[in-house]
Parts: C-alpha cells; sequence; structure tokens
C-alpha cells in the first residue's frame, strides 16, 4: 500500500462543459469530491495525501472564473475547520505553494485550519494551492543562499538531504509521493512536485476529477502494486 498518495486534480472544467454548466459549477463539485477522496485514504490508512487544487498560472486564469474559484476555495476552508475528520483520524493540514498570492481571508484560513491540526502526525493533508514546482525550487535556492551568508550553512554540507529541508514539503516523514494520479486523461506533471516526484509512479486515468470513484482508486493503487519500484538500481 502506498505511503504517500498524490493528486493532480484535472478535469473540473471540462465536467461542467460537457454538461453545459460554467466551469465554477465543475470547481465546486470537485471539492466534494476532495471530501470522499481523503475519507477513502484515512479509511485504507494512507499516511499522506497531496493534492493539487490552484497552479501559479491558475491564477492567470479569467477573472470571474478564478473569483468563484476562490469563494469555493474559502467555502471549503471554513467547513473543514468545523470537520472532526481531522481529530478523529489525527490529521495534519498543511498549504504548500506561494501563499502570498493568495486574498487575505483565504491566507488567515490556512493559517487557523495549520495551526488547529498541528499537533497531529498520523496524517498528513498537503493542498497546493497557489503552486508551481519550478517556483518551490527557486524558493528553496534563495534561502539556502540566504543561509549559506549567514554562515548558518556550509556549502559543503549541501547535498539532496539537505536542500529538501528547504522545499514546502520538508514537514513530511515521506515528502516524496509513492504514487501520482492524475484524472482526465491528460500525461504530464504539469508543474507539480518536480524534485519529490523523481521515482514517483504515475497513474493517468480517463475520468474526469468530479466523476472520480472509489473504484478508481482501488485500481490506480492496484496499478501501482504491480509495479516494481528500483529507484533507479
Amino acid at each position: 500500500m502506498p505511503s504517500h498518495i498524490a493528486v493532480i486534480l484535472d478535469g473540473n472544467r471540462r465536467w461542467a462543459r460537457r454538461r453545459g454548466y460554467p466551469p465554477w459549477f465543475g470547481h465546486r463539485r470537485g471539492a466534494e469530491k476532495v471530501r470522499e477522496f481523503l475519507r477513502w485514504c484515512l479509511d485504507l490508512g494512507i499516511e499522506t495525501v497531496t493534492l493539487y487544487v490552484l497552479s501559479t498560472e491558475n491564477l492567470r486564469r479569467d477573472p470571474r472564473e478564478l473569483s468563484e474559484l476562490l469563494k469555493i476555495i474559502e467555502s471549503y476552508l471554513k467547513d473543514a475547520l468545523e470537520d472532526d475528520i481531522f481529530d478523529r483520524y489525527q490529521v495534519r493540514f498543511k498549504a504548500i505553494g506561494c501563499l502570498d498570492l493568495l486574498p487575505a481571508k483565504i491566507r488567515e484560513l490556512i493559517g487557523k485550519l495549520e495551526e488547529r491540526t498541528a499537533k497531529y502526525d498520523k496524517h498528513f493533508l498537503n493542498v497546493a494551492i497557489a503552486y508551481g514546482g519550478r517556483a518551490e525550487i527557486v524558493d528553496a535556492v534563495r534561502r539556502i543562499v540566504a543561509d549559506v551568508q549567514r554562515g548558518v550553512l556550509s556549502p559543503d554540507n549541501i547535498d539532496e538531504r539537505v536542500f529538501e529541508r528547504y522545499l514546502f514539503t520538508a514537514h513530511l516523514p515521506n515528502p516524496s509521493p509513492d504514487l501520482i494520479i492524475r484524472t482526465s486523461g491528460e500525461e504530464r506533471l504539469s508543474n507539480f512536485l518536480l524534485w519529490q516526484s523523481a521515482y514517483s509512479e504515475l497513474c493517468f486515468l480517463e475520468v474526469y476529477w468530479p466523476e472520480f470513484r472509489r473504484i478508481d482508486l482501488w485500481r490506480a493503487i492496484r496499478t501501482y502494486q504491480m509495479r516494481s519500484r528500483r529507484f533507479g538500481l
């Protein structure tokens, strides 16, 4: 069983368009699916779930769509603050990304949920929001350079393990996903966890995220279990 599953939640807009709805209807249905998906993973004992919710590129979408999407995210965060699932399963919530690009209210809600769940370490839910894999690596390099200049870090001591401590996923016991699932049939990572995904198993499913079912999760896990992970050896 994979300990860390990451998901690129793709196909919300296409799901809505095929039904004659505006794109934010798809985003709303996708947010509902996130709740279901998290419970499925917790019931299976998955330790870490990372969801690609909003990329830095998504922030350049049509203003109306982006406004509606941010409203959905805000509403989801408010509901999450009242949801006992975090306490019941001891889930630590963390938002990863360039959070300063988000509206102040969303940043405030993220901070409250992170603080409320900070004591937990049995399960981890990471939401990649205003996130870009290249931006994450650049941010890590900047902070490493700053620590070298301050004399906190020696260049001779920089290796892969040290570098990982500067990434957004440094708080995780297993920052590298065992399995990355992308819905909608697209077969690319789209700037998601570029460092962490070096040896992740990739599973691309021909289903839009709002239509994702428990059996699709089982199918992805079975695909993962049938592969031989050699990590280049």
